[in-house]
């Protein structure tokens, strides 16, 4: 008979910082002044993505329709299949984007907390 493990022993991520680096950058530094996404799972394993206010000022011109055409790709894709979006966006790396932190307590992060409380949900 098979078992489950119904108590990790491991903690699961709850939240993922995305960081826009623009393909200009050749030794980009991690800077949370760069983090323009937020995705955050709460306890029924729903997703909730949290934006930048001022992603029009960070993201350069030049690469805001692709970031506009992944962030609606990830609103249709939480409709569909929430927590495989979410594994994905954990160790994300697509033209500009790129997985800044993953983790269980986005507290236990007090910068990208701190910048959190700034960012609007997107639906």
């Amino acid at each position: 008979m098979e078992t489950f493990n119904f108590y990790p022993t491991e903690p699961q991520p709850n939240f993922c910082a995305l960081e826009y680096i623009p393909e200009s950058v050749d030794c980009p530094l991690p800077t949370v002044k760069n983090i323009i996404l937020l995705v955050i799972r709460d306890a029924e394993c729903g997703l909730h993505l949290l934006i930048h206010p001022r992603l029009h000022q960070i993201v350069k011109a030049v690469d805001l329709p692709y970031i506009e055409a992944l962030l609606e790709d990830f609103i249709e894709r939480v409709k569909l299949n929430a927590a495989l979006l979410f594994k994905q966006l954990c160790s994300l790396s697509v033209g500009p984007l790129f997985t800044r932190a993953v983790g269980e307590q986005i507290v236990d992060h007090p910068d990208i907390y701190g910048l959190a409380l700034q960012f609007v949900p997107i639906e």
